[in-house]
């Protein structure tokens, strides 16, 4: 989890191109550069400055860290979302996942989706009563408009996104 923490602000660091001011940041740099030989050893030297190309994604998807997490991007949404509770060992979730992922992108933002996995975050399991994995909900303005639980084909995934978006 802190490696994904700190991958994440280094990234954005670098995309951004403002400086982080992490303890990490003479770490993450010295990590870019590149290694010059010399006879008998190994050192770290400056080399030219690369170019790291990117492309900017838009993030339809993303996964629950905590509870205020979930009350910021998920309650406090504008924008409708759609909630998959899942676990790692589900077999169904790990099929619905991906699909649900691709029926909500489809929608060019219209709607977005968070993913909390129960066995991280069973507070948030109970407190949305979900008693079995795939479930479904569908948020809008921070309240539940729709629920379904189980695996669903990509026509009534779309039928169920529709519905929410109006």
């Amino acid at each position: 989890m802190a490696q994904r923490l700190l991958l994440r602000r280094f990234l954005t660091s670098i995309i951004s191109g403002k400086p982080s001011q992490s303890r990490w940041a003479p770490v993450a740099s010295r990590a870019l550069q590149t290694p010059q030989y010399s006879p008998g050893y190994l050192t770290v030297a400056p080399s030219q400055a690369r170019s790291i190309y990117t492309t900017r994604v838009c993030s339809t998807t993303f996964n629950i860290q905590d509870g205020p997490d979930f009350q910021d991007r998920v309650v406090n949404s504008e924008t409708p979302v759609v909630v998959d509770f899942h676990a790692q060992w589900c077999g169904p979730c790990k099929i619905l996942g991906p699909r649900l992922e691709k029926v909500v992108a489809k929608q060019h933002g219209k709607v977005v989706m968070a993913k909390v996995d129960i066995d991280d975050h069973t507070d948030l399991a109970l407190e949305y009563e979900v008693s079995a994995v795939p479930t479904v909900l569908a948020m809008k303005n921070g309240d539940v408009v729709d629920k379904f639980v189980g695996i669903k084909d990509e026509d009534q995934l779309e039928a169920f996104l529709k519905k929410l978006i109006g």
